[in-house]
């Protein structure tokens, strides 16, 4: 799923949404001279009188309330919202709204985009849930906010899983293929033979996992400037590929990206010390035939790989200078 940045409102920008309509429909149930109550006499640990919602809603939030009295008071608006509705489906809604509001707030609290959206799912998982679940088992109220947190959350996933809105010729817009998370970008490269496996495991170790090269280079039995100097010629490569690739991919074929990353983690995966020792051959091929590597292999130059930067090298062993030279 991508991410979305931190967005907070002014409250005079605030518009109403679904959770705020309940709560004033539900203040409407509460005051004037026709007040809906319960029957106190009804439910253990209830005063023996008629008791308005707003203050049957207090006393269930109370922690010394029994979870006996509180499912037995939710059953009872659970019941007659479904029997009767209208009114008592608001009134149900109205004394679980601290519950809601709670569930809402958590899921939109870092949410750039309209929350009002993510408030009305919320809202919808709850009275979905009210007229469904099975009031036999306890916690009715703890499930009926489980349902309301899923629905509210499946909303907010989707939301941040949209592509966000950019406006054409006023903003950079991401790349096309065959750009994407690194390590589909190195598995392709290496379907496409412009790496080996290890090239890549050694550039997503070092560059991505931020493992240093002499830690690598000692794990897999090699030098560490070997290491250095297979990582930049791989480099090269690797960036040279992305360039051609990205003139020469349609951006307009959703199934590109597909079939390339289902060939690249098909691809048979060949021992690690095998591809290492192949590798480095090509190395030393290449010093032997007299060809010759533009600028300097360092760790500092800013054209020293993908992202232009790197560990500093601890100093290079008398018996590893030969491996590299």
């Amino acid at each position: 799923m991508a991410s979305q940045s931190v967005f907070r409102r002014g409250s005079d920008e605030v518009a109403p949404n679904s959770l705020d309509i309940a709560r004033d429909t539900f203040t409407w149930l509460v005051t004037g001279p026709h007040l809906v109550s319960l029957n106190g006499r009804l439910f253990p640990g209830l005063p023996d009188r008629y008791i308005p919602l707003d203050e049957v809603r207090d006393r269930l939030l109370a922690r010394r309330c029994p979870q006996a009295t509180r499912d037995a008071v939710w059953a009872h608006l659970v019941l007659r919202s479904r029997t009767e509705g209208a009114t008592w489906t608001v009134a149900a809604v109205g004394v679980a709204l601290p519950a809601l509001t709670s569930v809402a707030a958590t899921l939109s609290d870092r949410f750039a985009g309209d929350p009002a959206d993510v408030h009305a799912e919320v809202l919808r998982g709850f009275l979905t849930a009210l007229s469904t679940i099975d009031l036999r088992p306890p916690r009715i109220m703890l499930r009926l906010r489980w349902a309301a947190y899923r629905s509210g959350y499946d909303a907010l996933a989707e939301a941040l899983a949209g592509p966000t809105p950019v406006a054409q010729g006023f903003r950079s817009t991401p790349p096309h293929t065959p750009w994407g998370h690194p390590d589909l970008v190195l598995a392709r490269a290496v379907a496409d033979g412009v790496l080996t496996q290890t090239e890549a495991a050694l550039i997503g170790a070092t560059r991505l996992e931020e493992v240093p090269v002499a830690d690598w280079a000692a794990q897999h039995q090699t030098g560490e400037w070997a290491a250095y100097k297979t990582r930049k010629r791989a480099e090269l490569r690797l960036a040279a590929y992305l360039r051609d690739g990205a003139a020469e991919t349609d951006p307009t074929d959703p199934l590109t990206d597909q079939v390339a990353t289902s060939v690249a983690l098909a691809r048979p995966v060949a021992p690690t010390r095998d591809l290492l020792r192949s590798s480095l051959s090509v190395s030393v091929a290449e010093a032997e035939s007299g060809q010759k590597v533009q600028g300097r292999v360092s760790k500092t130059n800013a054209k020293s790989g993908v992202q232009g930067c790197g560990t500093h090298p601890r100093s290079a062993r008398p018996s590893e200078v030969p491996q590299c030279a």
